[in-house]
């Protein structure tokens, strides 16, 4: 594609370019790709299972590989695609049903660059009533990959979960504790990018109880929804899978609380919990600037995990500080209604699955940030609230909530390039300062609220209700119950 418009380039990858998957995300990430980076467009493929995808990316001048990625095939399918000519290929992995871990491997093996939005298993995984909770979570699925980074430190850069969330909610966090501790009146120095204990002790010393990323999606279509059909804003796919993972939840040092289905884990940094129920199916009370208060639904993902291990001083079960971190998601109003009918259905996904497309919405923003509370200012949210107008200003083929996903996988891209040799990395890891200098552009606006609410504020007492009122901040008074 043509762009009237002049762009920065932020690096040159020199060798090929693989992207598999091209549902709305990989869509989106494309043209951000052609915008921001020098490479040779003959050596950029896409590897997609859906042949409708051919059209366009042949129109767009680039190759098209009508192909799964499977156990069986990955190896010799992307061996040759990533290998063939000069220079260092990049593998973006943007698919479901795709070992993230495997590929991964094999992409460091062959000296590509590599980045993904989620650490993704192969096909079966999220539904396989065989496997216990725990193994579902995205604990143990971070867990292998941290594992691996253990066992092979080093070599070429693979970045891991650098999407919208997880991925640039982590920079949010890191520039919302900044303002918090200016505002707070502590004396201290921005921490070096690779200074992991100064991060957690600043968090520590401006007295942070815990991270919400509080999401709101306001983006509508004309129409209301039909039946059977489940209606997103992103991967349909994808939310159903996390959806139905057990709701999971870094957990922090000041809580005195734990559900009864709640259950912790023997192996790794012992960070987090998971409870014995849907996260699509859990909510929890949240708070965005547009809305105000709301409900939003504790779904499983990986910055949940990584944050508040980051964010940690001391170790394992009983450390000296750690906060507590979830998703808190409110996603559009269509997905909320397709949530309904698929659990009113036993769980059973809709027979039709259909991404809402950025020429069908009629209006909307979304509102994605970090809610950082309990410290002595309350709450403070940071983060981008992106529009569709805004978005069909910026960029094609993708709506407000697609944007901040390819905007993020463009920063890490950029980060990757200027730093091909830092091994396996997530966001909370990264320069902030850096990715966020190259993502906002496409952002909208980013602004920062304090506000006076909590999870008590305006709360009626019309039925009995077990809760805490000594601090307001304990997640027995944001878990619905």
């Amino acid at each position: 594609m043509t762009d009237a418009q002049d762009y920065p380039i932020h690096g040159t990858i020199t060798g090929p370019v693989v992207l598999i998957g091209f549902g709305s995300i990989g869509r989106g990430t494309l043209p951000l790709i052609e915008r921001h980076f020098d490479f040779d467009r003959d050596r950029l493929v896409v590897v997609d299972p859906d042949g409708s995808k051919r059209e366009l990316v042949e129109q767009l001048g680039y190759r098209f590989v009508n192909e799964a990625v499977t156990p069986g095939n990955f190896e010799d399918l992307l061996t040759p695609l990533l290998s063939e000519g000069e220079g260092q290929g990049f593998c973006v992995n943007l698919s479901v049903d795709t070992s993230s871990l495997d590929i991964m491997v094999l992409c460091r093996s062959l000296g590509a660059l590599y980045i993904d939005t989620v650490v993704e298993p192969w096909p079966g995984f999220y539904f396989d009533e065989q496997v216990h909770s725990s193994r579902r979570t995205n604990y143990a699925l971070r867990q292998t990959v941290r594992t691996e980074k253990q066992r092979n430190p080093g070599g070429t850069t693979a970045v891991s979960c650098c999407g919208a969330n997880p991925g640039m909610v982590s920079w949010f966090v890191k520039q919302a504790l900044v303002d918090i501790a200016r505002e707070c009146g502590l004396e201290f120095d921005i921490p070096a990018a690779n200074d992991r204990t100064g991060w957690a002790e600043l968090m520590q010393r401006s007295g942070v109880k815990g991270i919400h990323v509080a999401e709101r999606d306001t983006q509508g279509v004309r129409d209301p929804k039909p039946r059977d059909v489940f209606l997103n804003t992103w991967s349909v796919e994808g939310f159903i899978s996390e959806g139905l993972q057990p709701a999971e939840l870094g957990w922090g040092t000041h809580e005195r609380w734990k559900p009864a289905n709640a259950h912790g884990f023997d192996e790794g940094p012992q960070c987090a919990i998971y409870l014995d129920q849907p996260g699509a199916a859990t909510r929890v009370r949240t708070w965005c600037p547009t809305p105000g208060p709301e409900y939003g639904f504790l779904v499983t993902h990986n910055e949940s995990v990584s944050i508040a291990d980051y964010f940690t001083v001391g170790s394992g079960e009983a450390p000296d500080y750690r906060p507590t971190c979830h998703y808190a998601y409110h996603p559009c109003n269509n997905a909320v209604l397709s949530l309904h009918e698929m659990f009113g259905n036993g769980g059973t996904p809709q027979p039709e699955l259909r991404v809402m497309e950025e020429d069908e919405i009629v209006s909307g923003i979304d509102e994605l940030g970090v809610l950082l509370y309990g410290h002595a200012k309350n709450a403070y949210w940071y983060g981008s609230q992106l529009s569709i107008e805004e978005t069909r200003e910026l960029a094609p083929y993708q709506n407000a909530t697609g944007l901040q996903v390819t905007s993020a996988v463009m920063a890490g891209m950029v980060w990757a390039l200027e730093n091909p040799e830092a091994g396996i990395v997530e966001a909370d890891e990264m320069d902030f300062l850096r990715c966020l200098q190259v993502e906002l552009p496409y952002l909208g606006p980013v602004k920062g609220y304090f506000t006076d609410w909590t999870p008590l504020t305006n709360r009626l007492s019309l039925f009995p209700e077990d809760l805490d009122l000594d601090d307001p901040w304990q997640f027995r008074n944001v878990l619905v119950r």
